[in-house]
């Protein structure tokens, strides 16, 4: 179908990806050519060379001296920082939030059995903060302070395996939290549960009650999960 006028680059933009996500331009092959592109999309030269320049500028194309450009393979547990995360299969997203039940939940419980007066005066202050940028403001994504609240649980349970174990993956992380908040921009039912269940864990952790917390943050993640999983079912 003919690209119709929005900002012509921007639109060849979205169509290259969701032509690489869907498989249609597989990783490892040659991008078609710019002719090529100008054809299918019915529209001169500049803009695909503009589009292909933000691709290669995020790491989803590769420019090779030569032979024009391939498409990378995006591989979640290696990816670079700029490479864009919407173009990550989802399968791949969920292996992480796999990982996070793991670590986070066992992370909670020895937070509420180790954490210190600081500790849980930061991560009430946190909580705080995480719902001024999820109930108060609703066009507020609400990332960063979930990212903090989380790291905060992990300090607290003392145990430098798991505290290096997530900064090493941080970037990741915080990639994640983004792509999966700034869905729930405009449900505000869906972000009162997210912050409803961040204060569960929080009153689990400050009651020193390591079993609910380990459930509240296994059953909060579990629910990220879920929503991945529908997502995955559209595509």
């Amino acid at each position: 179908m003919p690209i119709q006028r929005r900002r012509v680059s921007e639109l060849v933009l979205e169509e290259i990806k969701k032509l690489i996500k869907k498989g249609e331009f597989k990783p490892n092959t040659k991008l078609p050519s710019e002719n090529e592109l100008a054809k299918m999309f019915q529209v001169s030269r500049v803009p695909i060379r503009e589009a292909i320049s933000v691709l290669a500028a995020g790491g989803i194309v590769e420019p090779r001296q030569g032979g024009g450009n391939w498409i990378r393979e995006v591989d979640f547990a290696n990816m670079m920082e700029k490479v864009t995360i919407e173009m990550v299969d989802i399968k791949q997203l969920l292996d992480l939030l796999e990982f996070r039940i793991i670590v986070e939940a066992e992370a909670a419980a020895l937070a509420a059995e180790r954490y210190k007066q600081e500790d849980i005066e930061q991560l009430e202050a946190a909580l705080d903060v995480f719902r001024k940028s999820t109930i108060d403001d609703e066009n507020t994504i609400g990332d960063q302070a979930d990212y903090t609240f989380h790291q905060i649980i992990v300090k607290a349970s003392y145990n430098p395996f798991l505290m290096q174990t997530i900064d090493n993956i941080s970037d990741l992380y915080q990639k994640y939290l983004k792509f999966s908040l700034k869905k729930n921009i405009g449900f505000k039912m869906k972000r009162e549960q997210v912050y409803g269940e961040h204060k569960s864990i929080f009153e689990a952790i400050k009651e020193r009650d390591a079993n609910t917390a380990h459930m509240k943050m296994k059953e909060h993640l579990q629910n990220t999960k879920q929503k991945l999983e529908k997502l995955k079912i559209e595509e």
